[in-house]
């Protein structure tokens, strides 16, 4: 299932779609498939443009990033966070060490935030390495490096160092929960992953509040046309594309309490 799902991304995403259609048509001017060619070709030049000169990948992430409002406040107390990996480039600290942080490192910025805030408070630090291959280190593995050496005692930590993928977190963070007496903890993650992760943390029947970070768009998008950043506007269709992808395979696989889950 865990490389199925890689697969079903590779393929999947609108850039190789794109690639996957010009090349369709391509060969369809080879062989003489008018037909197949001109539909191969619009398809891909359609994708390529939503893609690249469109808003419609923020539209998507905003209206994920907004399914789960963010509290206006801080809690009034504070036992246990849960921070999903994700926030780190496995492969450049697998080579350099160090703790490299990706587009969502806001997940840790913030854990460690509320960290300070609320000594008392443990964290669950949930993921592993979600590669294919399987040679790089895990999202935990670095998370520690990073909590320890910006000031946290390593016995605040409670580590799941196995999981590859959202529905591995919810398994195995329940049972982490369970072995350390832990309940009604934040859950941290992106904004935009949060729909499907509090989805298949109730399927789990974990009671989490959820606390989303790392917002991509501004709360304000609307459909139209954007020439001025064609690389940003792919990479936000290709997350927005990507998540909706996950929310119905996972709906479908029953591993999530609804299709679009909500408050």
């Amino acid at each position: 299932m865990f490389v199925f799902s890689k697969l079903v991304w590779i393929f999947g995403q609108p850039l190789s779609l794109a690639f996957f259609f010009g090349v369709l048509g391509l060969i369809g001017s080879l062989v003489r498939r008018r037909f197949l060619a001109i539909v191969s070709s619009l398809l891909s030049v359609l994708i390529l443009f939503v893609a690249l000169y469109t808003t419609a990948g923020a539209y998507i992430v905003q209206g994920l990033e907004e399914r789960f409002p963010h509290p206006a406040a801080d809690p009034a107390d504070l036992k246990c966070m849960i921070v999903l990996g994700g926030a780190t480039q496995n492969e450049v600290t697998t080579a350099r060490g160090g703790y490299e942080l990706d587009s969502a490192g806001d997940r840790l910025i913030e854990t460690l935030r509320l960290a300070q805030k609320f000594p008392q408070a443990r964290i669950v630090v949930s993921g592993g390495d979600g590669s294919i291959s399987g040679n790089y280190e895990g999202d935990a593995v670095i998370s520690e490096r990073f909590f320890v050496a910006l000031g946290l005692s390593k016995d605040r930590l409670v580590e799941d160092t196995t999981s590859r993928t959202t529905f591995e977190n919810a398994v195995n963070t329940k049972q982490l929960l369970a072995q350390n007496g832990l309940s009604g903890c934040l859950l941290i993650t992106s904004g935009f992953h949060m729909p499907r992760s509090m989805g298949i943390f109730r399927k789990q029947g974990i009671d989490v509040v959820p606390w989303p970070v790392d917002y991509r768009s501004t709360g304000k998008e609307t459909l139209g046309f954007d020439f001025t950043q064609p690389s940003l506007n792919a990479q936000l269709l290709a997350t927005g594309v990507r998540e909706w992808i996950g929310l119905v395979g996972y709906y479908a696989a029953g591993r999530t309490s609804a299709l679009y889950p909500g408050p």
